[in-house]
């Protein structure tokens, strides 16, 4: 169990949340594990097997507290709300966003400085940690390029303008991924960017991950009440996630990329693991996504510091801490969106 700003999130199965009086009790084998006044409480999220008493939903629901339910890998399920709510007025808001010229190039700035800020500390992290020095200077040269990047997008004013910045940024990160891959190179050569299909092994088990990721994002956005088809960085297009893309490119380095790296360098994940289909593209067999999400809801589950909050949360959970906080930014409780920055 873990309270991240005003928000409850249940991920202890077969626990049982229910009312006392005015206090919120998670229960597990009969004994209190937990209890927090209700009016300290926005928000309750439930993820997998976890049981609420009928009191509890009902009080939920009159005083405007949304009960969100997922599955135990965050996957989202339902939200009980009473029948007023601030969702809506929060996807009006969201959709207003896009009509005002400033708010979505803050926003998207905010998302891509994020992006670019963790993507530098995977490069950096890998220079302390390359096996020569020739590697090493490739990676902290492409470290200084990012950090370089930082200042155009500032300046950016129009979101194309900071699409190209971070379209530059990533290529910069790309061209020196190899060189944070120490085991099987041959195999694991990355060779730009593939995405559909990807045409290599580390296309494939990054593409996977972004898969598992951005089905994170989208869950997060729908927990919070925000419309995951409406974004500020991406465009929009029918049946596009584009808030759950949004929500994802601060986090693809630090929840994927590294991931990617640390299954590949402890050999977790081989060559063995993949297959060659028709026309050039590269999948991982069954084996091998079985092996990814485990590792996948493993990583999830280490702690992170989050300076925003001041807090210690589970990494599975910064998804949605940071769709509460675009929440409040579109609400107006926030000046700015403020991104996640990893150590």
């Amino acid at each position: 169990m873990h309270q991240v700003l005003n928000t409850l999130y249940v991920m202890t199965q077969r626990a049982y949340a229910h009312l006392d009086h005015e206090t919120l009790k998670v229960d597990l084998e009969g004994k209190t594990q937990l209890q927090v006044p209700l009016h300290h409480l926005g928000a309750v999220f439930c993820f997998g097997d976890v049981m609420t008493s009928p009191a509890l939903l009902h009080r939920c629901a009159e005083d405007g507290r949304a009960v969100v339910f997922m599955d135990r890998n965050g996957r989202f399920k339902a939200r009980l709300e009473g029948p007023v709510t601030g969702n809506v007025l929060l996807r009006r808001a969201q959709h207003v966003a896009l009509s005002d010229g400033a708010r979505p190039v803050s926003i998207a700035k905010n998302l891509v400085a994020g992006k670019i800020q963790n993507a530098r500390q995977v490069l950096l992290r890998g220079g302390r940690e390359a096996n020569n020095p020739d590697e090493a200077t490739r990676l902290d040269d492409a470290a200084r390029s990012l950090a370089a990047a930082l200042p155009k997008l500032e300046s950016a004013r129009e979101l194309d303008q900071i699409r190209g910045v971070e379209g530059d940024a990533a290529r910069a990160y790309f061209e020196v991924f190899d060189r944070m891959v120490k085991e099987d190179r041959e195999a694991f050569c990355l060779d730009g960017r593939s995405r559909r299909p990807p045409q290599n092994r580390m296309n494939a088990l990054l593409s996977f991950l972004y898969a598992l990721l951005l089905s994170d994002c989208v869950a997060a956005a729908e927990g919070v009440g925000l419309d995951p088809q409406v974004g500020y960085l991406h465009a929009l297009r029918p049946g596009r996630p584009a808030m759950g893309l949004d929500l994802m490119e601060e986090l693809r380095s630090v929840l994927a990329d590294r991931l990617a790296l640390t299954l590949v360098n402890r050999r977790q994940v081989t060559r063995e693991d993949f297959e060659e289909r028709p026309g050039g593209a590269v999948y991982l067999t069954e084996t091998g996504r079985k092996a990814v999400v485990v590792a996948y809801q493993k990583r999830k589950q280490d702690e992170v510091h989050h300076v925003v909050t001041g807090q210690k949360v589970p990494m599975g959970l910064v998804p949605h801490v940071q769709a509460r906080l675009l929440a409040r930014h579109l609400r107006g409780d926030l000046e700015e969106y403020p991104p996640f920055l990893s150590r």
